[in-house]
C-alpha cells in the first residue's frame, strides 16, 4: 500500500486560485474579458489564500493521525489478545482472525509511518492503550467467542464512524474550496489521504459485519458490553487527541 500522502518538508498551508484561462493555440487574446470572477479572499505575497484557523488546526493534528494510531495499535493487540483462546475453543476461525489480525497490522504500518514523515508524536497515553486492549482482548475471549465478536463489533463501529467523520470533513473541504475556485497545492496527495482514510474504514466496517456474522449479539449480557466497548473506545479518542 502507499503511504506517500504529504511531503513533511511541503506541510499544508496555502490554497491557490485555479485559473480558467488557457496557454493553447486557442487561448483567449490578452484583451479579451476574463472567465471567471475573481474570488475576493486575503492572499499572501505569492497569490495564495492561507487556511481558515479551523482547517489549519485540524491539518496540524496530521487529521488525528495520533487518534488513527492509537486506536490500530489498540486493535491489533485485541486480536493478539483474543487470537489464542479463540482458536483453541474454535480451530475453524484461525484463518478469520489472522485475516482480520493482518488487515489491522497493516492499517497500523500505515498510520505508524505517516507519523514518522510528519513527525507527529504518538499520545501520551500510549501505555496505558496498550494494557487496555490487550486486557479487553483477552478478558472478552475468555467470555467466550460470541463476546469477543461482541467486542470485535463494538470496536469497529466507533472506528469506522471515526474515519468516516475525517473523510467527510476533507470531502466537504475540497467541495468548498472548488466552489471557490481554489484549490489545495497538495490536492493530489489530499485525494490520496481520503483514499487512504476510506480504505481503511471499508476494511474496519468488514470486521464489524463479520463479528455480527459469527454471532456478536448473541454474547451473554450484549448490550452492557456493548455499550462499555463503545462507551471506552470513545473516552480514549477524546484523550488521545489532547494528550
Amino acid at each position: 500500500m502507499s503511504t506517500r500522502l504529504v511531503n513533511p518538508h511541503r506541510p499544508f498551508r496555502h490554497v491557490r486560485h485555479l485559473s480558467t484561462a488557457t496557454t493553447s493555440a486557442g487561448s483567449a487574446p490578452p484583451s479579451a474579458e476574463p472567465t471567471a470572477t475573481p474570488v475576493n479572499y486575503p492572499t499572501n505575497a505569492k497569490g495564495r489564500t492561507p487556511l481558515s484557523e479551523e482547517q489549519q488546526r485540524f491539518l496540524d493534528s496530521a487529521l488525528q493521525l495520533r487518534v488513527n494510531q492509537a486506536g490500530e495499535l489498540a486493535a491489533t493487540l485485541i486480536y493478539t489478545a483474543q487470537t489464542p483462546p479463540i482458536i483453541k475453543a474454535h480451530p475453524h476461525l484461525r484463518s478469520m482472525m489472522q485475516h482480520m489480525y493482518d488487515q489491522e497490522a497493516g492499517h497500523l504500518g500505515t498510520f505508524n509511518a505517516l507519523l514518522a514523515r510528519h513527525r507527529v508524536r504518538p499520545t501520551a497515553m500510549y501505555p496505558v492503550w496498550k494494557v487496555a486492549a490487550t486486557a479487553l482482548g483477552w478478558g472478552t475471549a475468555m467470555m467466550g467467542r460470541e463476546a469477543a465478536m461482541a467486542c470485535t463489533e463494538a470496536v469497529e463501529t466507533e472506528i469506522g464512524t471515526h474515519y468516516n467523520g475525517q473523510v467527510r470533513e476533507l470531502l466537504a473541504w475540497l467541495r468548498t474550496m472548488e466552489e471557490k475556485g481554489e484549490r489545495f497545492e497538495e490536492d493530489e496527495e489530499l485525494q490520496e489521504l481520503i483514499g487512504t482514510l476510506k480504505r481503511i474504514r471499508d476494511e474496519e466496517l468488514e470486521h464489524l459485519d463479520t463479528a455480527v456474522g459469527e454471532d456478536a449479539k448473541k454474547a451473554d449480557g450484549y448490550g452492557v458490553l456493548n455499550w462499555v466497548v463503545r462507551g471506552g473506545c470513545r473516552g480514549a479518542i477524546w484523550i488521545s487527541e489532547r494528550v
